[in-house]
């Protein structure tokens, strides 16, 4: 039986990028050369409220690439995957293409 997580309010679940540790012709990269700290977004609260009962949601969504902090954020392991659990003002930004 697998297992869905949805976060609560205005937390991120993110599934860590794993860098290639060798290009496609076969060359290993150093791992310093690829220290980006980044992740697909999996799943998103619903937000939180303002003083006033208005809705803030959250800044990224579903299949969003995202950069992340260095540290932080809190592991998750579902089934043989390992997520990561990140509030939404933890998020540095979107990467893209």
């Amino acid at each position: 039986m697998a297992k869905r997580l949805i976060p609560t309010l205005n937390r991120v679940l993110i599934e860590k990028i794993v860098p290639p540790s060798k290009t496609t012709a076969g060359i290993l990269l150093p791992e310093s050369s690829a220290k980006l700290n980044s992740g697909k977004v999996v799943a998103v609260g619903p937000g939180t409220k303002d003083k006033a009962g208005n809705a803030i949601p959250v800044a990224v969504k579903e299949g969003d690439t995202v950069l992340l902090p260095d540290y932080g954020g809190t592991q998750v392991k579902l089934g043989d995957k390992e997520f990561h659990l990140y509030r939404d003002e933890d998020i540095l930004g979107t990467l893209h293409d």
